[in-house]
């Protein structure tokens, strides 16, 4: 093992949350402000996931107020206290980039595994 894969192992972190794309999840994200810190939570769907190691990412996608809202998270990320699945969903896509053309409640419409 190179030196390389060794420091990368080191920054993995062991309690990583399994979800896959079109997972309904909430990721509590640690916030800030000044000299305090606060737990923020964003909720949404999994659109995406890329990556592996310490470079796995995934996109998770919120409709806020009528407009469509998107962020990338790092798996490991030390920022990243939490990810929580609330809704598993069924999909036969590895990224979901076409919810972004939904307008309403069909854009936070994924089938679950309870509707096949």
């Amino acid at each position: 093992m190179d030196v390389i894969q060794k420091i990368e192992k080191e920054q993995l972190k062991e309690d990583v949350t399994d979800f896959n794309v079109g997972d309904s999840v909430k990721v509590h994200t640690l916030v800030r402000e000044g000299n305090k810190e606060r737990v923020q939570i964003f909720a949404g769907v999994v659109i995406a996931k890329r990556g592996s190691a310490v470079n796995a990412a995934f996109t998770v996608r919120k409709i806020s107020y009528g407009e469509g809202v998107e962020r990338v998270f790092q798996v490991h990320s030390p920022r990243i206290s939490k990810i929580e699945v609330t809704h598993r969903g069924k999909v036969r896509r590895a990224k979901l980039h076409y919810l972004r053309n939904r307008v309403g409640k069909r854009a936070l419409q994924v089938k679950s595994a309870d509707q096949r």
